[in-house]
């Protein structure tokens, strides 16, 4: 059976790498709209859903790409896996360092490892990108060496194992920011200096302990992906779908009631284990893995069986064919752009003052617009969006797609 090509899931990507570059880059962020913030801990917003799905993302696209993995054999598959792997961490890696230079005073000053006048700062190891490679190589080797029922199995097994590691290896509150385990092990192993410091201590959200429920969030995705390109057809579910006349009825009403199940699950089971982002708590990846089912099970609804292609599916479409590519050149533009300063009169004690042309076009032009200061930013990043659209849409003129 030819496997059909599913444009939802090409637009399930784009609209995840849209919304990431919007919550990565308001005008301000002292004034984001509530839901285009993340929870401050335990719960979540929209926001707190943008990552998961990327991850859900890449595990759909895995669904595609490994029967050719396993028709090529473990010598294919290792130096293919490994080779992306590599390729995405030292991206990820390249974009924290970006761009190696930093303005000091008037003087323009190299970013050193370590900074040798304050050994607790340095460059962050752990990122986005970093916890996208390290999640895929696990799930790919699960996905390559195990049939579904016993990945599933595995993903339980690693959803409880974190469970119990956060529970008995915490604090008295092992699911608070100053009790939870995995902080510990981000010390020893990537030291102070490299881990992130945003919550006002060292904490790294995307550390090495939480992505181990992380792996799950991609694995939820291949499985998602492996049931829609078999078009509901499979014979590794515990319960079998009766047989329909109607095209896609298999397909959607086992999209439906697995994700309705897995949010429920992920609910029941953030009574005793929290939702949440930042530890990645297992509640949180059900849950998340269970909304995103639902999301894209509406887009195969509304764009394979209604046939709908209009100007929104089209214009998330183009970030779904280049969604690396955008997404590291949204993080490298501004960072670069922001080298090149631009005077903006004195302070009052003479001192020069300096702005950017992003932040220039902020406070001149989105900033300006009336109502809330939350909607300048919001316009600011709608606008920096609709940038690396343009981008994205002349490649996709071009037939230029940038894969790893």
């Amino acid at each position: 059976m030819k496997t059909q090509r599913y444009h939802a899931l090409d637009v399930f990507r784009g609209a995840t790498v849209a919304l990431m570059i919007m919550v990565n880059n308001p005008g301000t962020w002292k004034h984001i709209f509530a839901p285009l913030r993340h929870a401050d801990w335990h719960g979540w917003t929209p926001t707190d859903l943008v990552f998961p799905f990327f991850l859900f993302a890449v595990g759909n696209a895995m669904a595609f790409v490994m029967p050719r993995l396993q028709a090529g054999g473990p010598a294919i598959f290792w130096k293919k896996v490994i080779k992306r792997t590599v390729i995405i961490f030292l991206i990820g890696l390249f974009i924290m360092w970006w761009p190696f230079v930093q303005w000091q005073g008037e003087e323009l000053l190299f970013k050193p490892w370590v900074n040798p006048d304050n050994p607790d700062q340095g460059i962050r190891i752990l990122g986005v990108l970093q916890r996208i490679a390290l999640a895929y190589f696990f799930a790919s080797i699960l996905a390559f060496y195990f049939k579904p029922k016993a990945i599933i199995g595995i993903s339980i097994g690693i959803l409880f194992l974190y469970w119990g590691l956060c529970a008995f290896l915490g604090g008295e509150d092992p699911y608070s920011l100053e009790g939870w385990f995995g902080t510990a092990i981000d010390k020893q192993v990537l030291g102070v200096a490299h881990m992130y410091k945003g919550e006002g201590v060292p904490f790294d959200p995307e550390g090495l302990a939480s992505t181990l429920p992380a792996v799950v969030q991609v694995v939820f995705g291949y499985l998602t992906g492996l049931f829609i390109r078999n078009q509901g057809q499979v014979d590794w579910l515990w319960t079998k779908v009766p047989p329909s006349k109607e095209p896609h009825f298999k397909l959607l009403s086992g999209l439906f009631v697995t994700g309705f199940l897995l949010i429920v699950l992920g609910y029941v089971w953030s009574f005793g284990f929290p939702i949440n982002k930042k530890i990645w708590t297992s509640s949180y990846v059900l849950y998340t893995a269970g909304l995103g089912v639902l999301v894209i099970a509406t887009m195969i609804w509304y764009i394979e069986v209604q046939g709908v292609r209009n100007r929104v599916t089209k214009f998330f479409d183009v970030f779904g064919k280049n969604p690396l590519f955008i997404y590291v050149l949204s993080a490298l533009l501004i960072r670069f752009v922001g080298l090149f300063r631009i005077p903006a009169g004195f302070s009052e004690d003479g001192m020069q003052l300096y702005t950017t042309a992003f932040a220039w076009f902020y406070k001149h032009i989105c900033a300006m617009i009336p109502g809330p200061p939350e909607l300048g930013s919001l316009a600011y990043a709608f606008c920096y969006m609709l940038l690396m659209w343009a981008v994205g849409y002349i490649l996709d003129k071009k037939g230029i797609y940038v894969k790893v």
